[in-house]
């Protein structure tokens, strides 16, 4: 049963602790000298206090100004710019060697669907920053549009600042699909052709265990059924981020969110040994971000596996059949 963080109390700040040896601070400003450290706060304050060349991963999922209810819609033009002032401030502190993923959707106006990828691209690119993958993250269930086809994917550009950067691709190999396959020609004709740890997993994400070599990252988003599901509207699961995180930096690298929201990135740094730190301006989504580091580090943290296969339905569920009423709209249409 999943852990219901409806209510989650509402700390007073700041927070120190100590679990299992991983230090969690929690409070208003910038703190290194912890394992995880969560703030409250306005994302440019926060930012600003980050030293330079400080983080080997910065993975956020920003606001997509659609009008959620944690975010005040502003003017498009006016969206983008202070999108610009996170970025700059995001390229400062990062590493050399390291990475940028900003995982976007769609901004919607007057029915017109503006692919934010697209906008933010120049962005990135303006500051000198190279792309490495366009990956598709693609999901099965959102709500369904009446005036164009239901949008079921989104979008993490992966930006890195030099071209000597941190990839263990060792580290998210996936199965082959053929793992006996053999060189037909050339030099090693009739040895294995097969990386014997598993295959490159692509830029399109469908994340399934007998499947993990398609192009599309098919990960579930978090909805009302989902183990990791809080009140947070749009909520990243943690596995989408957890693969960025094992490519993307080494053990004790420090992982920066600066759209926490409820902390799932700080979690898929947490889980895998990495120092992390997330801002976010709302209070409750950062006190359900501390609760669920606090269950992490006791094991009482409910997630979804990295890989787990997505569920498929035998067909016998009641919601599986076609309801009686539709036989009868049927047989009328016809």
């Amino acid at each position: 049963m999943a852990i219901n963080y409806t209510n989650v109390r509402d700390f007073e700040l700041p927070q120190e602790i100590e679990i299992k040896g991983k230090r969690v601070y929690y409070g208003r400003r910038f703190n290194p000298n912890y394992d995880v450290c969560l703030v409250h706060g306005d994302v440019l304050d926060f930012l600003r206090e980050v030293p330079n060349n400080f983080a080997t991963l910065i993975v956020t999922s920003p606001p997509y100004n659609i009008g959620k209810p944690y975010e005040n819609k502003k003017e498009f033009r006016e969206y983008l710019q202070w999108q610009e002032e996170v970025v700059k401030e995001c390229v400062r502190i990062l590493r050399n060697d390291g990475s940028i993923c900003w995982e976007v959707g769609n901004y919607v106006e007057n029915r017109e669907v503006f692919p934010l990828d697209i906008y933010f691209y120049p962005i990135f690119k303006k500051l000198g920053l190279k792309l490495r993958n366009r990956i598709i993250w693609h999901f099965e269930h959102g709500l369904h549009a009446k005036t164009r086809f239901s949008g079921r994917y989104e979008v993490i550009l992966w930006f890195t600042k030099s071209d000597k950067y941190v990839f263990n691709l060792d580290a998210v190999r996936v199965p082959q699909k053929y793992p006996g396959k053999r060189a037909y020609k050339g030099p090693n004709k009739g040895k294995p052709s097969c990386h014997p740890l598993g295959k490159n997993p692509s830029d399109v994400w469908k994340v399934v265990l007998e499947d993990w070599e398609k192009e599309i990252w098919e990960i579930p988003n978090v909805k009302a059924n989902h183990p990791e599901k809080t009140p947070h509207p749009a909520q990243f699961p943690i596995e989408l981020v957890e693969r960025l995180v094992l490519a993307l930096t080494n053990e004790g690298d420090w992982v920066i969110d600066p759209f926490m929201g409820v902390g799932s990135s700080v979690l898929a740094s947490l889980l895998n040994n990495r120092r992390s730190a997330g801002v976010d301006i709302v209070k409750n989504y950062c006190d359900i971000a501390f609760q669920r580091v606090l269950d992490a580090l006791e094991g009482k943290l409910k997630r979804r596996p990295l890989g787990r296969p997505i569920y498929q339905p035998s067909g016998r569920e009641k919601v599986a059949k076609p309801p009686e009423e539709w036989k009868t709209l049927l047989n009328w249409m016809d």
